[in-house]
C-alpha cells in the first residue's frame, strides 16, 4: 500500500505558512488528527476531526482505525525533531507515511538568536524531566530548549541558580512566527516572571559562576560527583569498566548490584540514546542512585529496588550489556549470562576471594578474559606522602556468541 498518512508540520502562522501542496492535501483529507490548537486552524471541511487529547495512544488508535483512508496528522514545525514523526514511523512504517515539515522551533530560535545550529545543544523538556538539562551545563554553552509550558522558564532559572549558573542569559521566545511573537530576556538570577506564554522556546547562554557545578562527559567522574555511602566503584576502576562495557546507541545496560548507580549513570551520560536499568536492593543506595541520575542529567535511569536475580522477572527485553558489581556470586553470574543477548557483553568486578572464585568459575564455564586492576592513590605518611594501594579488582570481560 502506498502512503496513506501525511504528517504536515504547521507553524504559528497556520495555513499561511504552508505550501500549496500541503494545503491541497489538507483540503482532500478524510480524517484530520491533531491537537486542539492545530485543528482550530483548519478551514471548514467534511473531514472527521480527531484530537490527540491527553493520551497519545488515543490518536494512534484512531489513525489505525482509518487505515487506507486519507489521514492527515497535524504537527508542530518539523515533525521529525522531537515530534510525532519518528513515533508514527515506528508504529506504521515509513512506507505508510509522507512527511511535510516547516521550519521548527529550533530553526526559528537559532535564526532569532543568530546562532549556528550545529554549535548549539537542542533538547526538550516537553513531557520530560527538567533535570535532563544538568547533563549539558558547561561554561560558554548554548542551549535551545523546548518548554513544557509557561512555568518552565522560571523553573529553569531556579535550576541554573542552584547550579551556580545564575549569570546565564535566558531568552524566552514566545509564539515564534505568529502575530503574538515576543521575546523576554533576563539573567537566571534576575528572572522574576512566574509564567510566560505556554508556547515558548528558551535560548540559554550559559555563564558559569565561581561556585558552578558541572562535570565533563568523560567516564570516571570523581567520587565527589556522586552521593554515596563509600560503597562505590572508584573512578579509575569505573573508567576501565565503562571502556569494557562500551555503550553504543540504543543499547540497554543492566547494572546489577548498582549501589549508588555510578556505572549506569555514566553509561547514560556517555550515550544519549542508551537505556540503563539499575538493580539495587538497599533502599538508601537506590535513593542515592535516583538522586545521582537527576543531578548528573540522566533522570531516565530506571532504578529497581529489589534483589537480583529475582528482579529480572520485572524487566522486559534482553540486555545488550550487564555489569555485576555488588553481591557477586557464581549463581548470580550464571543467571545474568543466561539473560544476556547473543552478541552482548558482561563485565564483572570482584574484590573478595569469594568473588574471585565466582568470576573464575564463570570464565571457565563460558569463556572470557580476566584482568587485574591495581590502583594506588597519594596519601599522607606522617609529614610526608606516599602511594597507598587500594583493594585490587579482578575483572572478567565476557562476550556472548
Amino acid at each position: 500500500m502506498s502512503s496513506w498518512i501525511t504528517i504536515i508540520g504547521i507553524g504559528e502562522d497556520g495555513l499561511d505558512g504552508l505550501s500549496p501542496r500541503a494545503r491541497e492535501i489538507i483540503n482532500a483529507a478524510e480524517v484530520l488528527v491533531g491537537g486542539d490548537r492545530h485543528l482550530s486552524m483548519m478551514p471548514a471541511t467534511d473531514a472527521e476531526s480527531v484530537s490527540w487529547g491527553k493520551d497519545f495512544d488515543h490518536g494512534v488508535k484512531a489513525i489505525r482505525a482509518h487505515e487506507g483512508r486519507r489521514v492527515v496528522v497535524l504537527a508542530s514545525g518539523d515533525p521529525m525533531h522531537f515530534g510525532v514523526g519518528a513515533t508514527l514511523s515506528k508504529r506504521f512504517g515509513l512506507d505508510a507515511l509522507e512527511i511535510i515539515p516547516v521550519p521548527g522551533a529550533f530553526s526559528l530560535a537559532a535564526a532569532r538568536m543568530g546562532w549556528s545550529l550545529p554549535d548549539v545543544t537542542c533538547l526538550t523538556v516537553h513531557g520530560r524531566a527538567l533535570a535532563s538539562v544538568n547533563l549539558h551545563l558547561r561554561p560558554g554553552g548554548r542551549l535551545l530548549i523546548l518548554s513544557w509550558d509557561g512555568t518552565t522558564p522560571a523553573k529553569l532559572a531556579a535550576l541554573l541558580n542552584d547550579k551556580g549558573f545564575g549569570d546565564s542569559v535566558l531568552s524566552v521566545l514566545e509564539h515564534m512566527g505568529g502575530a503574538d511573537e515576543n521575546t523576554i530576556s533576563s539573567t537566571a538570577s534576575d528572572w522574576s516572571l512566574e509564567t510566560t506564554a505556554d508556547l515558548n522556546t528558551i535560548a540559554v547562554e550559559l555563564v558559569a559562576g565561581p561556585d558552578a557545578v558541572y562535570w565533563p562527559r568523560a567516564s570516571g567522574l570523581p567520587e565527589e560527583a556522586f552521593r554515596h555511602d563509600n560503597m562505590i566503584t572508584k573512578r579509575e576502576v569505573r573508567a576501565v569498566t565503562l571502556a569494557q562495557l562500551a555503550p553504543m546507541p540504543g543499547e540497554t545496560l543492566w547494572d546489577v548490584g548498582a549501589g549508588s548507580g555510578t556505572v549506569s549513570v555514566e553509561w547514560l551520560r556517555l550515550e544519549p540514546t542508551a537505556r540503563a536499568i539499575a538493580i539495587e536492593r538497599n533502599t538508601g543506595r537506590a535513593a542515592n542512585a535516583r538522586h545521582n541520575a537527576n543531578e548528573l542529567g540522566v533522570p531516565r535511569l530506571d532504578v529497581i529496588e529489589a534483589d537480583a536475580p529475582a528482579a529480572f522477572d520485572q524487566i522486559e527485553g534482553t540486555p545488550d550489556a550487564i555489569f555485576v558489581g555488588g553481591g557477586l556470586s557464581a549463581e548470580l553470574l550464571e543467571v545474568c549470562w543466561a539473560r544476556l543477548r547473543s552478541g552482548g557483553r558482561m563485565v564483572a568486578n570482584a574484590v573478595t576471594l569469594e568473588g574471585h572464585a565466582a568470576v573464575m568459575a564463570q570464565r571457565d564455564a563460558h569463556g572470557g578474559r580476566l584482568s587485574e586492576i591495581s590502583i594506588s592513590r597519594e596519601d599522607a605518611v606522617g609529614p610526608r606522602h606516599g602511594l597507598r594501594p587500594m583493594m585490587t579488582v579482578m575483572q572478567l570481560i565476557s562476550e556472548k556468541t
